[in-house]
């Protein structure tokens, strides 16, 4: 996918307006995790490098469309002078009056933090008065935030439509890997499909079937496929209205989708429930699968062996329970040390590869959950399809 990026345009005393994706967890009112802030630092310090000025721009959790203190931005834009070691003056609003004199007045190399764009209702309309508004305080348009890609928000899409709009580095990278799996993979390619519904994937699944040489399917959408291979899965998590949609991706997957063959199972939904493997056609009653079992990952192990690309979507398991953890933290361990290109699709994966201690070991991993998802299923995300063409 190729987009015009901030290497490719003269940002010389411009002040660029960067949709960042600075929706961090917050506790106590301090960034609890700033992850995403240092994410994006190499477009910010690039940018910054080039003598312009920064105008930043994001989202924070879900306020009612009004402003609310808890929501604010401010010690967002206060985690973030520490990592740059410059001031970052924070803006009472994203636009208005006050907003654009205090953007007119930035010098090269000064860092200015507008307040949450979803203090606006209009935001999460794209309504492009509001886009308007935010294009009039800078020269340039620049979105790095891969995370809301997929949502046609004034500050993702809509601002592009008023000013020369590129891609940061952190966009250009997720573009590169994600465009890996879905353009012109290397091969043998195999993806890694987990997590709990299969409903929410079928587009994904539909998708990957069509590019890669093999499909894995683990976590709670796996008893689905099972139900529909005949299993009784007992007490297990099933999607009844998606049997028929799997019985039919299973009758053209043929071979090339893997299925769990062995299950750690719970007596409860719970991290302290009694636990132990079963062959997946054996699950007692009054028990639920929560996690692969050792054949499974043996056999996955083996689909995996020569494999030059690797996408992973999903945990394999409940992992948040130690002791339904073991099979996604395998699979993790698994791609470490397979000398294969992987790409984690952000979410609950990304965070299984760093619990698992080994998300360092990991070509790419998303920043972008949901927006990795639609770009697997094939769809065009708006807040990538509104930048320029490189």
């Amino acid at each position: 996918m190729n987009k015009k990026t901030i290497r490719g345009i003269d940002l010389k005393g411009k002040r660029a307006l960067v949709r960042v994706d600075f929706n961090v967890p917050m506790k106590d009112g301090a960034v609890a995790d700033d992850k995403r802030i240092r994410a994006a630092l190499p477009t910010l310090e690039y940018i910054l490098g080039q003598g312009a000025s920064l105008i930043l721009m994001s989202h924070l959790g879900r306020p009612k469309g009004g402003p609310d203190p808890e929501f604010s931005l401010k010690a967002v834009s206060e985690s973030l002078a520490k990592l740059l070691g410059k001031p970052v003056a924070m803006a009472p609003d994203c636009v208005g009056p006050d907003v654009e004199a205090m953007s007119r007045s930035l010098q090269p190399g000064e860092v200015l933090m507008l307040e949450n764009t979803r203090f606006h209702s209009g935001e999460e309309k794209n309504d492009l008065e509001l886009a308007k508004q935010m294009a009039a305080l800078a020269d340039v348009f620049v979105n790095d935030a891969f995370g809301s890609a997929h949502r046609a928000h004034s500050s993702t899409e809509g601002v592009a439509r008023f000013l020369p709009a590129v891609s940061g580095l952190l966009m250009e990278q997720e573009l590169e890997y994600l465009g890996r799996a879905t353009m012109n993979p290397e091969r043998p390619y195999v993806a890694i499909l987990g997590g709990a519904k299969i409903s929410d994937k079928i587009a994904v699944i539909e998708n990957l079937l069509t590019k890669c040489d093999k499909l894995i399917i683990g976590g709670g959408m796996a008893n689905t496929f099972l139900a529909a291979r005949g299993y009784n899965m007992a007490d297990s998590l099933v999607e009844a209205a998606s049997v028929e949609t799997a019985k039919n991706i299973l009758a053209k997957a043929s071979d090339k989708l893997l299925l769990p063959v062995d299950a750690v199972v719970g007596d409860r939904f719970e991290a302290e429930a009694a636990s132990q493997v079963v062959d997946v056609d054996k699950v007692p009653a009054g028990w639920r699968v929560l996690d692969i079992g050792p054949k499974s990952v043996a056999a996955f192990a083996e689909a995996l062996r020569g494999a030059k690309l690797v996408v992973w979507n999903g945990p394999m398991g409940v992992f948040e329970f130690p002791k339904f953890a073991e099979g996604t933290f395998a699979i993790a361990k698994l791609l470490a040390n397979s000398g294969a290109v992987t790409v984690i699709g952000g979410g609950d994966s990304a965070s299984a590869v760093k619990k698992a201690g080994v998300a360092k070991q990991m070509t790419h991993v998303s920043t972008g959950g949901g927006a990795s998802l639609e770009f697997l299923e094939g769809k065009a995300l708006p807040g990538v399809a509104a930048l320029m063409d490189g």
